[in-house]
């Protein structure tokens, strides 16, 4: 008799079976991924707005291309400088709480962003927000890679890409309905209502992940010395344009990256507790994949950067019109990135992302053989092959970073990726907008010649430069017709010759990544360890 009532307390405490409720979900794999990709969402969604609707904001704020270009860099800076110490952050406090931050801080500052008419007060909000979604991106990943058995990450990556893929996808054409029948403010503001989402599938379905428990310290001085070398790149490589690639300042601030970086590479192979652990590179695939994702958002990026101009200033497409131009590069990203998980499952990463590399390659050539007689339909066949080339890349490239690394090291290799995301886009922006300003000034000076007109000086020739560079002819007010006319062909034509000298750069990248796609392999984990096959 005595037994009888710890057995009927311990009967009591026993959950009940069939209890209904959000809470027999949580941490179902799938709907972790829609909640997760909800949040990640936010980034992509932003990046492709904001491209859309940069002439508006540089016209109605009244801001210079270097500002309009630190509206976007700003962001990516401080993306690339905290994505690997955020990602560092969720495997020590575990990722879910980590991204539900994230996601609240993006939408704040979205709001912010919003409401400033001042563009130095934008760009300081842009660095919030890019710090905010930093929690976002590198912890999603992880989620995802502890969520998931190992059979079938790569679907769920397939998945993943495609959700983002849609969101940028859908970044135009709102992006674009946004600025021409409300605001271009309202292209933050639609933030807040998908960050909103996000949060509350994240407390519902989110189930907190395993934190690193060996871990006994935060290195401190690895976070310190990584940010500043990320600092010191990202910032060459942004300022380059300016300064000039030859400039003391910048061979200058390149040199201090390599200084810093070198001294974090020496920490990190010391301290006990790394923040990025130096055995992760011992992986080829591993190495390969991280390059490989620098090339992707090269290409991406430096190809919608200029586009957006091309569309807009030399076509004069309004908004909507050229979102729907640009539609089929993202869209054959959505749809491209669940069948890349499927090829991969079936013949591994490196056929895809040898193969997807080609035809980047073949669609960014393409689109280096515009001139001003090509309509804005001509783009839509080369958009669509470099959205079908560039979805197998980001899903295996990511495959294979995330399957290479330890579980416990989800969250670095997801702020690995992210990273590299974030650097391959500044240096596209960078590189290709040198090359292309490089070309267009050279053309722009020798048509204008040419054509006998007044000459251009000083703090005029540098304000048409700027102009040009953006497809915008330096016309003044009252300028004959006929006159107007010779200098906007000379506007385009120079335009035009940068942007296709900057393609076929960006072209030969491609190929480059197609070798090096041939160094990857898949790798999936067994109870924590990583298997290469």
């Amino acid at each position: 008799m005595v037994s009888k009532p710890p057995l009927a307390e311990a009967s009591v405490q026993k959950p009940a079976p069939a209890a209904p409720g959000i809470r027999r979900l949580r941490g179902h794999p799938w709907l972790s991924l829609l909640a997760v990709a909800l949040g990640v969402m936010l980034v992509a969604l932003d990046g492709t707005i904001v491209a859309i609707a940069s002439p508006a904001i540089q016209k109605d704020l009244d801001a210079s291309l270097p500002d309009i270009q630190w509206v976007t860099n700003a962001y990516l800076l401080a993306l690339a400088v905290s994505l690997i110490t955020v990602g560092k952050l969720g495997d020590r406090f575990g990722h879910t709480r980590i991204f539900l931050m994230g996601a609240v801080g993006f939408v704040a500052s979205s709001v912010g962003i919003g409401l400033t008419s001042d563009i130095k007060v934008m760009i300081g909000l842009r660095v919030v927000q890019g710090l905010f979604g930093a929690m976002l991106q590198p912890t999603a990943l992880g989620i995802v890679r502890a969520t998931f058995p190992p059979e079938k990450l790569n679907s769920a990556i397939g998945i993943w890409g495609a959700v983002v893929a849609a969101s940028t996808a859908a970044g135009p054409i709102v992006g674009g309905l946004l600025v021409e029948h409300v605001n271009w403010e309202s292209c933050f503001y639609v933030n807040v209502p998908v960050g909103i989402v996000a949060v509350v599938m994240g407390l519902l379905f989110l189930k907190d992940t395993e934190r690193d428990q060996d871990s006994k310290s935060f290195d401190v001085p690895g976070i310190v010395l990584l940010s500043g070398a990320l600092f010191l790149l990202v910032w060459a490589l942004i300022k380059a344009p300016d300064y000039g690639w030859g400039d003391a300042k910048t061979l200058g601030f390149f040199g201090a990256t390599l200084v810093v970086g070198l001294l974090f590479v020496l920490r990190e192979s010391r301290t006990k507790e790394p923040l990025l652990p130096l055995r992760l590179f011992r992986s080829l695939p591993l190495s390969a994949g991280t390059v490989l994702i620098v090339m992707l958002a090269f290409c991406l990026f430096g190809a919608m950067f200029y586009m957006t101009f091309y569309l807009q200033n030399v076509h004069g497409m309004s908004a909507v019109d050229a979102g729907v131009r640009m539609l089929p590069l993202t869209g054959l990203l959505v749809v491209g990135s669940p069948l890349a998980g499927v090829l991969i499952n079936r013949f591994g990463p490196r056929p895809p992302i040898v193969v997807g590399m080609l035809v980047t390659a073949g669609a960014l050539f393409g689109l280096g053989g515009l001139d001003t007689g090509s309509g804005a339909n001509d783009t839509l066949v080369w958009f669509g092959m470099l959205g079908l080339g560039l979805a197998p890349i980001m899903v295996g490239a990511t495959e294979v970073i995330v399957g290479h690394a330890e579980v416990e090291l989800a969250g670095v290799a997801g702020g690995l990726q992210s990273t590299a995301m974030q650097v391959g886009g500044t240096l596209g922006t960078a590189v290709l907008g040198a090359v292309m300003t490089a070309k267009v000034n050279d053309v722009f000076t020798e048509r204008w010649s040419a054509a006998h007109l007044p000459p251009l000086r000083g703090e005029q020739l540098a304000q048409a430069k700027e102009a040009v560079s953006v497809g915008v002819a330096p016309v003044a007010p009252k300028t004959p017709a006929p006159v107007a006319e010779v200098i906007t062909n000379i506007t385009h034509h120079a335009f035009m010759d940068g942007m296709s000298l900057a393609f076929v750069v960006a072209g030969v990248v491609a190929l480059v990544g197609a070798a090096i796609g041939l160094l990857t392999k898949q790798g999936r984990k067994v109870e924590g360890t990583a298997v290469h096959i």
